[in-house]
């Protein structure tokens, strides 16, 4: 549990980065960082864990399938851009408290 000014959080109910490379992306997660995940029988590009302290549900959903579920298309609509980052990025691009 962290306390932020007073609010509690418990836990995140889920979280699910959208990947442009599922196998990119495994190996980061799973064989570099060893995050528990496991593939979706019906859907083996989508990796996802519930074991995670802190994390009710953690997945990494391949574009086309965050695609699927948005457009009702494998791809991903063109007059909507992707703002997919990978990793690096996100982590550069986070602010740090500083104390």
């Amino acid at each position: 549990m962290t306390d932020l000014e007073g609010l509690k959080v418990v836990f995140v109910a889920g979280f699910g980065p959208i990947v442009r490379d599922p196998q990119a992306s495994q190996a980061l997660y799973v064989r570099a960082l060893g995050l528990p995940l496991e593939a979706r029988p019906e859907d083996p590009d989508y990796f996802h864990g519930e074991t995670l302290d802190g994390v009710r549900h953690f997945a990494l959903w391949p574009l086309a399938s965050a695609a699927q579920s948005c457009f009702g298309s494998a791809e991903w609509a063109q007059e909507n851009p992707t703002k997919v980052n990978d990793f690096r990025q996100w982590l550069s691009g986070y602010r740090w408290p500083t104390r």
